[in-house]
């Protein structure tokens, strides 16, 4: 930890992430299919740790901001007003988001390489996306031979089958492939609004700039992987294939080469060498979290069926596709938890569940705060908001105690 906390030897020119105060006012574009489900639960623990306010949909929006119609701040629970950090999938509004997040919002997302971002989507969306339903069997090849055959672009979810990044992103999925200059023109925007665009294929890595950005510690980008697929509801893809996605999906493949280069430029700057030591460093923190909270055994992946706790038994999108989750082990699943077991439990909490539980604890902060608020106060004058964290000597109070029983394991960035 005293290693972590001195910095990469490329930032001893300014003051380093142990020095600074922990910068606490966020908005991470959750995209599809792209590990963003793991980010998301990151900023949710992070948010409870910090007593943070997270922006959270209201209820006729479900746990998404009434996705996908473009973001307005009308789809955000009063009761999670004002906002230090939004992280539930939305179509990105750079205007209301701006109205409505502090004027130090540091702005992040993610992408992921759009073949197997694609066959995702394919799959996990073959039951809700009418493009998908259309094609015979089911079959990807079928789609791709001629996709414009089964796409409609004024489709409700047509934006799972065509330039899904891009949408997300606010932008125009379907600008014809030969404009390159509006692709180009988009991911230079995109460039000027986030400062940092992760890569799921390096999710490590990226955690590593999310860190020095945000003044975080170790602690606060642990993770475990969450909504993943098993391996029989995926498909190889071949050479052709993986061509034939991008040629589809031209506007999202170029988002992801531009912002892959991007983010190997912005590690070289931390230098290659401080970059592997924080990798390894997180990776071994990893392992020590999972034996606090699950033992000396790497919790098994199961099926939502076998899952006994409801709270933590991941949404199914069709019967064909196997979402995965974990159980809590025996001595978690009865009686009262503690705040390290609590927090062993918010780490393999599914979203769904988790932002039901968050939204209940904000909702009746909320409350206290009207109950208590003075009567000279009713004008309506809102407090200061928290922008940063004080640093201070980091005592942890819901990390799990080396005591709990857990597994050796490791795990990688969601799919």
């Amino acid at each position: 930890m005293e290693v972590f906390h001195l910095g990469c030897p490329a930032l001893h020119s300014h003051t380093g992430p142990g020095l600074k105060p922990k910068h606490t006012n966020v908005a991470f574009l959750k995209t599809h299919k792209t590990a963003s489900t793991t980010m998301q639960n990151m900023f949710f623990r992070f948010a409870e740790r910090n007593n943070l306010t997270v922006a959270l949909p209201v209820q006729a929006c479900t746990h998404q901001f009434c996705y996908p119609r473009s973001f307005t701040s009308h789809f955000v629970h009063p009761h999670t007003l004002p906002p230090n950090i939004i992280t539930s999938h939305m179509r990105f509004n750079k205007a209301e988001l701006q109205r409505l997040m502090p004027n130090d919002t540091i702005y992040v997302t993610i992408l992921r390489e759009p073949g197997s971002m694609f066959e995702s989507l394919f799959t996990y969306y073959s039951q809700h996306c009418l493009t998908f339903k259309r094609v015979p069997n089911s079959s990807l090849e079928a789609f791709l031979e001629k996709p414009s055959q089964y796409y409609r672009p004024h489709e409700t979810y047509s934006m799972y089958a065509h330039n899904t990044l891009t949408f997300d992103l606010g932008g125009d999925k379907d600008r014809p492939a030969t404009d390159v200059a509006y692709a180009q023109a988009f991911a230079s925007e995109v460039e000027r609004t986030f400062s940092l665009v992760m890569i799921a294929e390096y999710f490590d890595e990226s955690l590593v700039l999310l860190r020095h950005l945000l003044s975080w510690d170790l602690n606060d980008i642990l993770y475990v992987k969450l909504n993943m697929r098993t391996l029989s509801s995926k498909q190889s893809l071949t050479p052709d294939l993986l061509a034939k996605i991008r040629a589809w999906n031209s506007l999202d493949a170029h988002l992801y080469d531009h912002f892959n280069t991007s983010l190997w430029l912005k590690l070289s700057e931390l230098g290659p060498a401080c970059v592997a030591r924080e990798v390894r460093l997180l990776q071994q923190a990893q392992k020590k979290l999972m034996r606090s909270c699950f033992g000396e055994r790497m919790p098994r992946l199961r099926t939502a069926a076998e899952i006994k706790n409801e709270e933590l038994r991941p949404w199914q999108p069709s019967r064909t596709v196997d979402i995965v989750g974990y159980d809590l082990p025996e001595n978690l699943s009865h009686g009262f938890l503690s705040k390290a077991q609590e927090l062993c439990l918010k780490l393999i909490m599914p979203e769904v569940q988790y932002t039901r539980v968050l939204l209940r604890s904000q909702s009746v902060r909320y409350r206290q705060s009207i109950q208590l608020r003075p009567l000279q106060q009713l004008h309506r004058n809102q407090k200061p908001m928290k922008t940063a964290l004080p640093r201070h000597p980091p005592v942890d109070n819901n990390q799990p105690s080396p005591a709990a029983s857990s597994p050796d394991s490791k795990f990688t960035a969601g799919t």
